[in-house]
């Protein structure tokens, strides 16, 4: 998923074109591919990135352009064209690497419809990150990572759809490229 307007950088070059050693959208294309788990790496692109958008097409990166309305709203709009297990991942991931694609994948179920991986909360607080998308299970705060895995063609046209979680704890998807303060971090390191 790269169609976010990426707002909360505060800078006039789009988010994921950001450098730390290449641009950031790069890193995450580079560890999708190098992890061998996947037949196609598609990013999502929106009017939001038109640059980032024109960047991945001149890298030779498929791309699918959405809406933009939102991000759930344009996941689903790709999800539809889709006939294969479909791993979803933010673009702002710098720190995802081919080999925690691969552990992901080892610990869910393909049988599942949808599979979201969250981060507890406890993990994140002893990272000193933070997060605000959170879910509750047995009473303990998790936070969504941003990568699911899904089966389209499991999906009911617009029903409701069983969401299966699995708590993976790992600063490779918890840091999450959010904010200038958080380059800045990524930059230090």
């Amino acid at each position: 998923m790269s169609g976010g307007r990426g707002s909360r950088m505060k800078t006039q070059l789009e988010k994921l074109l950001l450098n730390y050693k290449k641009p950031i959208i790069m890193r995450v294309i580079s560890a999708m591919k190098e992890s061998g788990c996947f037949s196609r790496v598609i990013a999502v692109t929106s009017r939001n990135s038109p640059k980032t958008r024109q960047f991945l097409i001149n890298s030779g990166v498929d791309a699918i352009d959405t809406s933009g309305y939102g991000y759930v709203e344009d996941l689903n709009s790709v999800l539809c064209s889709m006939e294969e297990t479909v791993f979803v991942t933010p673009g702002d991931l710098p720190l995802l690497d081919a080999s925690v694609i691969k552990k992901i994948i080892e610990k869910t179920d393909p049988k599942n419809t949808w599979t979201t991986i969250l981060l507890s909360r406890k993990y994140l607080e002893l990272q000193n990150l933070k997060s605000d998308y959170c879910t509750n299970i047995n009473n303990k705060q998790y936070f969504y990572s941003g990568i699911s895995l899904v089966n389209p063609q499991k999906i009911d046209g617009l029903s409701t759809v069983k969401e299966n979680y699995v708590i993976f704890d790992d600063k490779r998807i918890a840091f999450n490229l959010n904010t200038a303060g958080d380059y800045n971090l990524l930059c230090a390191s």
